[in-house]
């Protein structure tokens, strides 16, 4: 068809190019004169293809159109008019002239809300469903036939930007275009508009949009979301209009601490505290505003109502003046009506609009990745000087809106200042234990105390949980679009990238992790992992089921996968922050909320990963980090009626003893990855050179704390001796010592009880019989090292044959070519299956013993080869559930499903 299309802004853009992808003609493009010399979005695309484009500042004047204006469109020769987001009175002679006449879009459930306003109206009268209609132009004002309706659910605390974003932008798009399919395809219906139910409010200007606050907190809440963010719903304060910005309902602010505020008019004064600004209504209950704007255009955050602008400009280094150089630069292609930028060059008092807001942050993200800006950023710095000083804080770090206060402990290592937290997360705030009850946390390098931690007790652990309850419930996590906390993962991934080295010192000092491989590995796996499972958060889907009962009655039967609600995770010391990344990253990007316990001996990037969290945005009870014993904390979680799934991992006697808890508790969801006994089967057939290195790495990687490791390598006997021979000589050049000097092989064990273990199990294998190839002492210096060792001649009834060491010690056994079966009876004679490998050029041989290893992981010429994408988790007494991949998510899903007879 040959359309014209009348409207503007980037709906109509939108609009306009979908049109175009149908194999429409556009004739004429006809919408709003330049503003400030700039083109609107629609007329900039048509101009781009050359599409004829009309700027009309009127159509017609005093009731009668204008003769000239009404030519000029009949030229077009247009068969249909399509108006998206028109707000310019078109005459009748232009709505009636193409044969299939005008539709328009408008964004309300006709005839409900018509009028220009009807956004603000839905939510003003608290409306349980919104939407929007497609509908043949008449000559009343939205009353014309109904061709098209599409609705959605209004959420509690959606504003007009956020209803219109999540689905009157992106629906109403592909509805308007879908309309003109069904108007090509002569099926387009014409339905009167009813009279019941019709209703009609004036524009919401900001003069009517004063706050009366003789009403419930419900419908104050409902008037300044509906308001949000034009025209605004203010009030007088203390002498000033004041406008409020980001109501959400509360149901504790009765208890709120704060500042008082008096505000004429309310029930009762106002409370400025750490989270906003709390109001009440005259029902005695609550909501909470986030942002503040007063008459001059300066917006701030409401928690900074009493102390806003007492922050000291901070000096600019010379990199950053340079960034302010450029920032100068973009200002003035945005503000081109603007000769210069001043430090007060105001961006909205200079003609800014909303669309600038986000070219300018755009412009910043591509000048400064490290600078996240929010458009409510731009909001509350609007000066050139307000704007620098913002961006240059938020890449120096320093962008906590005064709420996340950290009591860092710093060190200077590895030539960088490292700034730990050591205290309690508790809903967003790093919080001392109950009692002020602290631990050292021990390096391991030297023993020394690196600093005082605080000790969670079980009234702390009950906090934490009402935090994660009430942020899944109640909180921003359990509504935010799932696409968006993708975003606010993604980001977190980011912020941990940019800290990487600060990580992976942290991790390097606390676990004794060399710090190459820590920097790879234990922080660089963390990463890879929130950016893989940040991709899967708007990929979480059911399906539909054909059913047995759909005669003779018709039926639909869907699944929906649903977040659990507040899960407990519980990890242990040898990758402290990998085990961490591994199960936290599917729980949030499946929805959930959560409590973390850090193994006692290693809590420190954890809580170093609990104040990126914050920067990042995550929001406030999302995310909780309880370092303390097991006893205490693991236990309290494993009890708690309020936690509804718990990730384990740790050795197969504590799984046991969790497992039951969260039985007798309240039945909540168990996964389970425990211990190993990882068999290595190397046949003579293989390559040896890479067998007898992959062979070390598999024992010796992270210093043998490694819960994969090759518990135990079969080696067939016509190549043991050389393989034996070959390793003992690798083993014997690995440099042992300071995991921060780049040339450490090998670093100190975690701590000194896990020492004391692998001095004492490898005086079992003696005693046992078993030969002492080399190592199996502790190196004499300061710190908790101990030699990588070697026992061959080791029978499959001995102790160190069976239990799990968890250490740099390898344990090889021989078996005799040409019975396959026999050595798989062997690595398969074992209650542990967490993982297993096999070396062989012969891939029938290699395929048929994967089949037959009873592990959840099995390499073949390879080994510790994990990934993100791929599931990992054990059989039998290594436990059950899955981390990495797609089979993670499930761990932190449910699945409902819902049948429905129409």
């Amino acid at each position: 068809m040959k359309i014209a299309v009348i409207g503007q802004s980037l709906f109509g853009k939108e609009v306009y190019k979908e049109l175009r992808k149908d194999g429409h003609t556009i004739v004429g493009v006809f919408t709003i004169p330049d503003k400030d010399g700039k083109a609107d979005p629609l007329a900039t695309e048509a101009e781009n293809d050359g599409v004829p484009v009309f700027k009309f500042p009127r159509w017609r004047v005093k009731g009668q159109a204008i003769a000239e204006v009404v030519s000029q469109y009949k030229a077009t020769g247009a068969e249909l008019n399509v108006l998206p987001f028109c707000s310019q009175f078109i005459p009748m002679e232009v709505i009636d002239q193409p044969k299939h006449g005008s539709i328009i879009y408008h964004p309300s459930l006709l005839p409900r809300h018509r009028g220009a306003s009807a956004i603000n109206w839905t939510l003003i009268h608290g409306d349980k469903k919104a939407g929007f209609t497609v509908f043949w132009a008449d000559d009343g004002l939205d009353t014309g036939p109904i061709l098209l309706q599409k609705e959605c659910d209004v959420e509690p605390n959606d504003t007009i930007n956020t209803i219109y974003k999540r689905f009157l932008f992106p629906e109403g798009v592909k509805g308007t275009v879908e309309a003109v399919r069904l108007i090509a395809e002569g099926n387009a219906p014409k339905i009167t508009q009813p009279h019941e139910g019709a209703t009609y409010e004036g524009i919401q200007k900001k003069d009517s949009a004063k706050i009366d606050w003789n009403q419930s907190a419900e419908a104050l809440h409902n008037w300044i979301r509906g308001n949000d963010k034009v025209p605004g719903a203010w009030a007088e304060v203390e002498g000033q209009k004041v406008t409020f910005y980001g109501s959400t309902l509360v149901n504790n602010g009765t208890t709120a601490s704060g500042q008082p505020l008096d505000i004429p008019g309310a029930s009762r004064p106002g409370i400025v505290t750490k989270a906003g600004l709390v109001l009440f209504g005259n029902d005695n209950k609550t909501l909470l505003v986030k942002n503040l704007q007063f008459e001059d255009g300066k917006m701030i955050a409401a928690a900074q109502y009493f102390h806003s602008g007492s922050n000291a400009a901070v000096e600019l280094t010379e990199e950053e003046r340079g960034f302010a150089e450029q920032m100068k630069a973009v200002w003035q292609g945005i503000l081109t009506n603007v000769s210069h930028i001043e430090d007060a060059t105001d961006f909205f008092k200079s003609g800014a609009a909303s669309m600038d807001v986000v070219r300018l942050v755009e412009e910043v993200k591509l000048r400064a990745s490290g600078c996240q800006l929010q458009n409510e950023d731009v909001y509350m710095n609007t000066t050139f000087q307000e704007f620098i000083q913002m961006c240059v804080r938020k890449l120096r770090g320093e962008d906590d809106e005064g709420e996340l206060v950290v009591d860092y402990v710093e060190k200077n290592t590895n030539n960088m200042t490292i700034k730990i937290p050591h205290q309690l997360f508790i809903n967003g705030e790093f919080v001392d234990a109950e009692g002020g009850k602290t631990y050292k946390s021990i390096n391991p390098t030297d023993g020394t105390a690196i600093c005082e931690v605080s000790l969670a007790q079980i009234s702390d652990v009950d906090k934490a949980v009402a935090a994660a309850k009430d942020a899944f419930e109640e909180g921003e996590w359990g509504k935010i679009n799932p696409r968006d906390r993708g975003r606010l993962i993604y980001r977190l991934a980011d912020l941990m990238e940019q800290h990487q080295e600060e990580l992976a010192t942290i991790e390097a000092i606390d676990s004794g992790a060399v710090y190459t491989l820590a920097l790879k590995t234990h922080v660089g796996m963390s990463i890879q992992t929130f950016r893989y499972f940040a991709g899967w958060c708007d990929k979480i889907q059911g399906s539909t089921i054909p059913i047995n009962q759909a005669r003779p009655n018709r039926n639909l039967t869907f699944t929906k996968k649903e977040p659990i609600g507040v899960c407990a995770i519980v990890i242990p010391w040898n990758y402290p922050l990998m085990m961490l990344a591994w199960k936290a990253a599917a729980c949030l990007a499946a929805g959930n909320t959560m409590v973390l316990k850090p193994a006692q001996v290693t809590p420190l990037t954890a809580l170093k990963f609990a104040e990126l969290a914050a920067r990042a945005g995550i929001p406030k009870g999302v995310i909780n980090i309880l370092p303390g014993s097991g006893a205490l904390v693991g236990q309290r979680l494993s009890d708690h009626p309020h936690v509804r799934k718990l990730g384990f991992t740790g050795s197969t006697e504590i799984g046991k003893h969790i497992m039951m808890s969260c039985a007798v508790s309240n039945v909540k969801k168990v996964s389970l990855e425990l211990g190993g006994k990882s068999p290595l089967i190397i046949f003579s057939d293989c390559d040896l050179d890479k067998a007898v290195r992959m062979g070390m790495s598999s024992v010796f990687f992270n210093k043998g704390e490694n819960c994969i490791a090759a518990g135990r390598l079969f080696v067939e006997d016509t190549i043991h001796d050389q393989f034996v021979r070959r390793v003992v000589e690798e083993v014997k050049k690995m440099k042992i010592g300071d995991p921060l000097d780049r040339s450490t092989d090998h670093g100190p064990q975690n701590h000194k009880a896990h020492l004391d273990k692998l001095l004492e199990y490898c005086q079992t294998g003696v005693t046992e019989g078993a030969t002492l190839v080399c190592g199996g002492r502790q190196v004499q210096r300061p710190g908790f090292f101990f030699e990588p060792t070697v026992f061959t001649n080791v029978q499959d009834h001995m102790y160190i044959a069976v239990e799990e060491s968890f250490g740099p010690i390898m344990i090889i056994s021989k078996f005799k070519g040409g019975d396959v079966d026999a050595v798989l009876k062997r690595a398969n004679a074992t209650e542990y299956g967490l993982a297993s490998g096999v070396f062989t050029r012969d891939i029938s041989k290699a395929l048929y013993v994967s089949e037959r290893l009873e592990a959840g992981t099995v390499f073949v010429n390879t080994y510790n080869k994990t990934d993100v994408a791929a599931p990992f988790g054990g059989f039998k007494q290594s436990g059950f559930g899955k981390d990495l991949g797609q089979d993670a998510l499930n761990e932190y899903l449910k699945t409902k499903a819902v049948t429905i007879e129409y």
